[in-house]
């Protein structure tokens, strides 16, 4: 009788620890490909004037470089990043060897790209420069 008590006690308390641990949820992972390289950056810190050297220490090097037909430069920084949201749960009561349970799992992504041209004069100095951002 003691043994049968004994294994009673100890199949609820399993039952009720596996009720408790078979409910978790997480939420908030994000992964993202930010290159700190933002609209504010840009217009805070490029300015008419600088030199290109400047602009590479601030913004790092440009995806793109074309000249036009007077051989002043215009640099092109395209960035995209990705941010993904995931979450999931599940929940279940298990019992010993059989168990009954469920899981929900979803994710939620978005992304932002942002586009900076820097147009040279012929001294190599920032004579304009232009942003967009887009969300979607």
């Amino acid at each position: 009788m003691k043994k049968t008590l004994q294994l009673s006690v100890l199949l609820t308390a399993l039952v009720c620890f596996g009720g408790l641990v078979g409910c978790s949820s997480s939420t908030g992972n994000t992964i993202e490909n930010d290159e700190k390289l933002t609209v504010a950056k840009a217009q805070k810190e490029i300015k008419i004037g600088m030199s290109s050297a400047e602009v590479v220490e601030i913004l790092g090097s440009p995806n793109m470089v074309t000249t036009d037909d007077q051989r002043r430069e215009t640099w092109v920084y395209d960035r995209m990043s990705t941010q993904v949201d995931a979450s999931s749960s599940s929940k279940g009561v298990w019992l010993l060897v059989v168990g009954a349970g469920g899981s929900k799992a979803s994710t939620k992504s978005s992304q932002r790209t942002l586009t900076i041209i820097v147009k040279f004069d012929e001294q190599s100095k920032v004579r304009d420069f232009a942003y967009r951002s887009s969300s979607f």
